[in-house]
């Protein structure tokens, strides 16, 4: 199976996503050197940190971190665009892993009962195939071991790219997205919301809201990338 493995890599080989370059037989989607490279927060090691606060005041926040800086043109933006744009769903399952093993060490997953992957709307998740955060969550839990409960929540709206929205814009737009079909599931329980890239909050937020009504619930919250860092 190896020498086959590798003839196939021979002539058919495997780019890294971020610098193109033919991966290693043990290497996926991304070269170890840029693996290496990939600018980490590493706020999952600071007590109230920036995200944190960022949530003071809008939702109950256990505890939140995201494992990238994004910024454009950087090397994140290859990840993120394989995953969102490209159709390469595998790609979040091991960002999924990489999340997972940089953080499990740190307390930060202590006392999690189940992750939430912040759900798409029926027709964006037709149109892209898959939901990326679902993906991430995936590989999250192939790690941790914690259980999936993606029925919890549904996005009842179908909102437009909230991209070039200002703050307010993409508050505004996400209020009252999201609805909480399954409260019964998640009473007293701490979850981990899990998205892909975090902004200004404002698609967290709304989940929360959602779930504002559910008794003893605690939400923690894991982005892949941490955006605003030009």
């Amino acid at each position: 199976m190896t020498i086959w493995t590798n003839l196939w890599d021979l002539f058919f080989p495997r780019p890294c996503v971020i610098c193109g370059k033919p991966l290693l037989q043990m290497e996926n989607f991304v070269c170890l050197h840029c693996l290496s490279n990939l600018p980490l927060t590493n706020l999952h090691l600071q007590k109230d940190n920036e995200i944190e606060k960022n949530f003071w005041g809008k939702m109950p926040i256990e505890r939140a971190t995201s494992y990238l800086y994004y910024s454009k043109g950087g090397d994140v933006r290859n990840l993120l665009y394989e995953l969102k744009y490209y159709g390469n769903k595998e790609i979040g399952r091991f960002l999924g892993h990489c999340m997972a093993n940089s953080i499990s060490l740190s307390g930060f997953f202590d006392g999690i009962d189940f992750i939430v992957p912040i759900p798409l709307h029926p027709k964006r998740e037709k149109e892209r195939g898959y939901n990326q955060s679902e993906w991430l969550a995936k590989g999250i839990a192939d790690i941790t071991h914690f259980p999936i409960h993606k029925e919890v929540l549904i996005r009842s709206s179908y909102s437009t790219t909230q991209t070039h929205k200002t703050r307010i814009e993409r508050f505004e737009s996400m209020r009252d997205m999201f609805k909480c079909i399954h409260p019964e599931v998640l009473k007293d329980k701490h979850i981990l919301l899990v998205d892909d890239v975090l902004t200004t909050g404002a698609t967290l937020v709304a989940a929360s809201d959602a779930m504002a009504g559910v008794g003893g619930l605690r939400i923690s919250v894991l982005t892949l990338a941490l955006a605003g860092y030009d």
